[in-house]
């Protein structure tokens, strides 16, 4: 009995042996893609991790800098953060407060070369968004109205459609061109929510005009006026 026990526990190791030399190496290479693809995943997250802890502490410099109004510091934490962390939401969120800075400093030139590269580096939607509506609005300052349209023409999401039309009827306004204005003015008054605040300063803008907001007709008989 105890021989017959030995012989098949010998044969199940040789199947065992035969198996292992037939698809030993092709598992032993599964194993370890499969552990290097954890390892690779593990590390990934933790470089992510890493990334955006060092772009945390270097936003925080960045707005501390711009409480300060050092210029000379911000350009400095900026450029440092563009060229360390472009990749992140500190980085498009930096240019856009570093912008709004320049602006009250005086600076358009340089906040425009922030929002530009939010504009064209960002691979957000809405950062590009309020950076290409920003540039307008510096445009707008300069009286450089036909940049200005430009870039109100690119593309937007639908929820900056409003915003848009507005920019687009303040630009109409300055060039004195009022029946273009009214149609913006109004195309962003049906856009807004009824409950957005900003949709009253439309409409109020709307009333300078001579018009109350309300069906199209009326607007379209301002216009012809």
């Amino acid at each position: 009995m105890a021989n017959q026990l030995d012989l098949e526990e010998q044969e199940q190791l040789d199947q065992i042996k035969h198996f292992w030399k037939r698809y030993g190496n092709a598992i032993t290479w599964v194993l370890m893609v499969v552990m290097g693809a954890f390892a690779s995943w593990n590390f990934y997250h933790y470089w992510q991790r890493s990334q955006a802890q060092q772009a945390a502490a270097l936003f925080d410099k960045v707005d501390r800098a711009v409480l300060a109004a050092d210029a000379v510091r911000m350009e400095r934490v900026f450029s440092d953060m563009k060229d360390k962390f472009s990749g992140t939401t500190y980085a498009q969120q930096s240019g856009l407060l570093v912008a709004r800075q320049y602006v009250k400093l005086g600076k358009p030139e340089a906040a425009k070369s922030a929002l530009t590269w939010v504009a064209e580096q960002s691979s957000d939607a809405g950062y590009q968004s309020l950076a290409r509506l920003r540039l307008a609005a510096i445009s707008m300052e300069s009286k450089h109205f036909d940049e200005a349209l430009k870039l109100l023409n690119m593309s937007y999401p639908a929820s900056f459609e409003a915003l848009v039309a507005d920019r687009k009827g303040d630009v109409f306004m300055l060039q004195g061109e009022k029946a273009k204005a009214l149609a913006e003015y109004d195309k962003a008054y049906r856009l807004f929510d009824a409950r957005t605040e900003y949709r009253r300063l439309v409409e109020v803008k709307l009333n300078a005009l001579g018009v109350v907001a309300g069906p199209q007709d009326q607007v379209a008989a301002a216009a012809g006026k």
